[in-house]
């Protein structure tokens, strides 16, 4: 890199935080709507149905089309068609499905990785796809989305081990095999018995969440929970587990489960600035490690603690979810003429922070989407039968 595009980065950095700084949040919907036109973009740009992973500032070029996110992506699009009106977004969403049908691995799995990184299948990204086809068959009543999710759900169950982990098929881009993190892939098996009533599938959730139990510390921080360092995960993860835990235990009334996610989200509270901008990683005490923040995480916090309201009528839930998402607000910019950046969410702000620094992965945007529209809906803008539970 020369010293020039170095002290254009080092500009684009401060202007970051200056923005943040000057920037107030317009209402949920405006934010909503820049974020949706800047994934439609980001699934424009690879002409195949999917959407791309991530714009890369430095190189000003997209990555390829990813399967994983692209299949949890359709239920947002499913959501926002039906909040909006907006048959483009509904039309889009069947794009990815049909996209997600034509890649998916002879196994029933999904592949790892952006398109052609890989041509293995691998567990997490299995279960985030399956949302997609289950949420498609939903809308569409399409038998083939319905076939394709159980095909892959039971590609999860034969390769489950006993206890119900998964030491099989992690990704190879994290080179780690065994994921706390996949209760949510746990949590996708339980949308399929939704559409299969199939008790199997349920079964299999409950002994992948009951194994992640197993894992808790003293204060409930679970080990074997990052892509890259389980000594300090990041909020992203940490977000994850907590929604597969909460999910299942709210699909079958296992209050244990719903408590140990609750137990996570009241770390993260207790850690939450009044500014809302959280610390990107913390320690098994629940310390932060790292000052810049995950603004994926962010958002999937947002949810989480929107979704505990729901469960427990709890106001400061809510109140965390309209804290942090003012925060994340912030950082987008919802004015300018660049569609590249325009509407999207960067990994980390500021933007050189230490998860996908340089960015705005397609799963930011996603995450954002989901967290304002169940803002809006418990501030009783919609009536929830896009239900947030289902993606």
């Amino acid at each position: 890199m020369g010293a020039i595009q170095s002290l254009q980065l080092i500009a684009q950095s401060l202007q970051d935080k200056w923005q943040v700084a000057k920037t107030q949040p317009a209402d949920n919907r405006a934010h909503l709507d820049a974020a949706i036109a800047w994934l439609k973009h980001a699934q424009d740009v690879t002409g195949n149905g999917g959407v791309a992973q991530t714009y890369l500032v430095r190189s000003q070029r997209w990555a390829p089309a990813y399967p994983e996110t692209t299949g949890y992506i359709i239920p947002t699009f499913y959501r926002y068609a039906a909040l909006a009106g907006d048959a483009d977004a509904r039309h889009r969403a069947r794009r990815m499905v049909d996209w997600e049908i034509e890649i998916q691995h002879p196994t029933g799995g999904v592949l790892a990785g952006a398109l052609g990184d890989s041509d293995q299948p691998t567990i997490f990204n299995t279960g985030q796809v399956i949302f997609g086809w289950v949420r498609a068959f939903e809308e569409e009543g399409d038998e083939r989305y319905r076939v394709a999710a159980v095909r892959a759900a039971n590609w999860l169950i034969k390769v489950m081990d006993e206890d119900g982990c998964w030491r099989q098929f992690g990704s190879p881009m994290t080179g780690k095999q065994i994921n706390t993190y996949n209760t949510r892939t746990a949590w996708s098996l339980t949308r399929v018995y939704d559409i299969t009533g199939d008790w199997r599938y349920l079964d299999a959730a409950l002994k992948n969440a009951d194994w992640a139990l197993t894992q808790r510390n003293a204060v409930g921080w679970l080990a074997q929970n990052c892509l890259q360092d389980s000594q300090q995960p990041f909020t992203h993860t940490i977000a994850y587990a907590m929604r597969g835990l909460l999910e299942i235990g709210a699909s079958v009334g296992r209050e244990d489960l719903i408590a140990a996610a609750r137990v996570i989200g009241d770390a993260m509270l207790a850690a939450l600035p009044a500014d809302g901008q959280l610390p990107g990683r913390f320690n098994d005490q629940w310390q932060p490690t790292v000052k810049w923040s995950c603004l994926t995480g962010d958002c999937q916090l947002g949810i989480n603690w929107g979704r505990l309201y729901q469960l427990t009528g709890e106001q400061k839930y809510r109140e965390a979810t309209s804290r942090i998402l003012d925060f994340v607000k912030r950082t987008q910019q919802i004015v300018g003429k660049d569609k590249n950046t325009l509407g999207g969410i960067k990994g980390s702000y500021p933007i050189n922070g230490g998860y996908h620094p340089w960015q705005y992965p397609n799963w930011a945007g996603k995450f954002y989407a989901d967290a304002l529209m169940i803002e809006i809906c418990l501030n009783g803008g919609i009536q929830y039968s896009i239900s947030p539970e289902r993606s």
